[in-house]
Formats: structure tokens, C-alpha cells, sequence
């Protein structure tokens, strides 16, 4: 659903709330080739705060914990990984969100090299989880995916 191998994103089912964002994080070749690394080994995600259990780079089908601490609480992400992209000037992935996960839905991390300039693009397709609990603060949540995603934006940088 988040198209990571596109470089223009079509439409999403509109049961969804849908967000991308996207930011240059720097030029030329060697700052391609870390970011590139780096989206690929959850850095993304590190570097804004999360824990991710996982050995090695990204592939299609693993499951990874994502653990977040905020006021005193850790919260569990359980995710699927469902598209890798490596393409010489696309690099990225897409997880989808499994049972017990705070949120339904999607999210991406693409790396763009267009001619010396780099940049990264989160994308999101976000609904109100299943769980009772999660559906209740499901409105807080979209407030902290805000600032998560901003935190992404400069996770790489």
C-alpha cells in the first residue's frame, strides 16, 4: 500500500488516514551510500528513539519487536517487514503492522538520490487499531506519530 518502489505515491484505500513527508538530508555519494546503509539497518528507527530487535539489515518477511519507552512506559510494536527497494537511486522499506501493535497499517522509509541531492521519505497509512485499549487513545497516538515522523525526517541527517 505504500508503493515504496514508486517514486510518486497513488492512491491508498481510504480507510486509512495517509501521511507522507519527506526531507533532503545532505548531497553527493557518500551521503547516499550511508543513508542508504543506514535505512536498511533500522537506523531510522534507532536514532529516533526506538529499539528494534533485530539481527542484520532489513528483509522481506522478518518480524522484528519495536520497543518504545515514553513516561515510564515501554510500548511493543510487533511488524512485518512486506518490500525491500534496492535501486540505484532508491533505497527503502515498507513494514506493515501485525496483532497487539498500537496502530493499524503501514509505514516506509525510502532513501532518494536525484542527481547530488538526498533525501528521505516516510510514508504512513494509519487507522485505529482493534484492540480496545489502543482504540481509546487512538487520537494521543496521532499526535506522537507527528512527532515521530519529524523525528525520522532528521534521524538520517
Amino acid at each position: 500500500m505504500t508503493d515504496i518502489g514508486r517514486e510518486q505515491w497513488g492512491p491508498t484505500d481510504g480507510e486509512f488516514r495517509r501521511s507522507e513527508i519527506s526531507a533532503v538530508i545532505g548531497s553527493g555519494g557518500e551521503v547516499s551510500d550511508r543513508a542508504c546503509d543506514d535505512v536498511l539497518r533500522w537506523r531510522v528507527k534507532t536514532r529516533s528513539g526506538f529499539r528494534v530487535e533485530t539481527e542484520g539489515p532489513v528483509r522481506v518477511g522478518d518480524r522484528p519487536l519495536i520497543r518504545v519507552r515514553t513516561r515510564g512506559l515501554t510500548v511493543v510494536e510487533p511488524v512485518e517487514v512486506i518490500d525491500v527497494v534496492l535501486e540505484p537511486n532508491r533505497v527503502g522499506f515498507a513494514y506493515r503492522t501485525l496483532p497487539g501493535h498500537p496502530v493499524r497499517g503501514e509505514e516506509a522509509f525510502i532513501v532518494d538520490r536525484s542527481g547530488e541531492t538526498v533525501s528521505i521519505t516516510v510514508r504512513s497509512l494509519t487507522a485505529a487499531s482493534d484492540a480496545p485499549l489502543w482504540r481509546a487513545v487512538h487520537p494521543l497516538l496521532r499526535i506522537a506519530q507527528r512527532f515521530a515522523r519529524r523525528r525520522y525526517l532528521r534521524a538520517l541527517s
